[in-house]
């Protein structure tokens, strides 16, 4: 175990222990091995359709390398949104008691931390090589499970989609005129910011996105990136596809646990939670690169859409919004402040080093 898991189970008070499957050699003679003898069966709801591709794949992803890893010790059943709660009650469901883990994202849960909308995406912020910086190395995640803690709830980063598209329109934006009184699904600080630029936003679980888009109830929607998008058809229920994802320009994925079970489990059983959470949100983020190229290739290519960028003065409106919001945010408590000073420190460093690295290299290869 590494240090970013140590300290993790250290906040818990858990003192975290080796991998499963590494011998106790300081164990007494003669002692049973009791951990080795129980068995835990959880349940994880999701906020994702049963076997969607990405999302729901990858909550089962999680799932699958815990039982793996533990021989069978820990098995998680996954619910898929619906089947035991609905989409948007997972982390209440988590909070008490009725599943043991979920699998969502952070910015669905503004009424029950201000800070969470953080966690997930920040419109203009950091990409998910930067925010995975920042929660492992940066401080982030502790932060995080500061947030969550009065609520019996622990987060642990479980995916990441990388950038976004700012999604699917009905009609063309060439100006800000185009955005007044436009009834588009956003949620977290993106949809916030729409709101302000005169926008009517609404928050939707992605079941309702395709319906309620093909029949006018909205008149465009974000979803997450190509990908996802063409799983739904969403290119069936609107012509205009538009980037950058401004809103989004990574959106992580939680995984929540109950503290009181997570406590329950023997030392090996956490740390394979804690380390299966963060292979998963690595391979989830492995996927979506190859699959979201591809999957832009037949959106284009084959299904002809009409790929269009924000205009210049429609995404420096937006950006000035946020800025206020994202402060006003930071100014309704002491750890939003928090949060948020960390966040800003942290990318205004990775930031000037990426401009000589990373961006550097984007603009030579172009």
């Amino acid at each position: 175990m590494d240090r970013r898991e140590l300290l993790t189970a250290a906040g818990l008070g858990l003192g975290a222990a080796a991998l499963a499957g590494c011998k106790d050699d300081s164990a007494p003679a003669g002692s049973a091995p009791a951990a080795a003898e129980q068995r835990f069966r959880w349940k994880m709801v999701t906020s994702w359709p049963e076997n969607f591709p990405g999302l729901g794949t990858t909550a089962q992803h999680f799932a699958d390398t815990v039982e793996r890893l533990s021989n069978g010790r820990l098995s998680i059943q996954v619910f898929a949104a619906g089947a035991l709660v609905p989409a948007l009650e997972v982390f209440d469901a988590v909070s008490g008691g009725t599943a043991e883990l979920g699998h969502s994202a952070a910015y669905y849960w503004k009424g029950k931390s201000a800070a969470a909308p953080f966690f997930t995406a920040v419109p203009f912020g950091m990409n998910a090589q930067e925010m995975n910086a920042w929660l492992y190395e940066g401080g982030g995640l502790e932060l995080w499970q500061k947030a969550y803690d009065p609520l019996g709830v622990v987060p642990l980063p479980c995916g990441n989609t990388g950038v976004q598209m700012a999604g699917w329109f009905n009609k063309e934006i060439n100006s800000l005129d185009d955005l007044q009184g436009l009834k588009i699904r956003m949620p977290g600080f993106g949809g916030e910011v729409l709101s302000r630029a005169g926008a009517t936003t609404v928050n939707l679980p992605g079941s309702e996105i395709f319906t309620s888009l093909q029949t006018g109830v909205i008149d465009a929607t974000d979803w997450v990136s190509p990908y996802n998008d063409l799983a739904f058809g969403l290119h069936k229920a609107a012509q205009f596809y538009y980037y950058p994802g401004w809103q989004e320009p990574c959106a992580v994925l939680e995984l929540t646990i109950n503290k009181q079970k997570l406590a329950e489990l023997p030392d090996d059983l956490r740390s394979i939670v804690i380390n299966a959470a963060r292979s998963t949100n690595q391979a989830m983020l492995d996927e979506y690169g190859r699959r979201n190229a591809e999957a832009l290739h037949t959106l284009v290519d084959e299904h002809n859409v009409q790929l269009r960028r924000l205009p210049d003065a429609v995404l420096e409106r937006l950006r000035d919004i946020s800025a206020d919001v994202l402060e006003e945010t930071a100014a309704m408590d002491p750890l939003n402040r928090e949060v948020w000073d960390s966040m800003q420190a942290f990318r205004e460093k990775i930031q000037a080093w990426h401009a000589i690295s990373e961006k550097a290299m984007y603009d030579l290869r172009s």
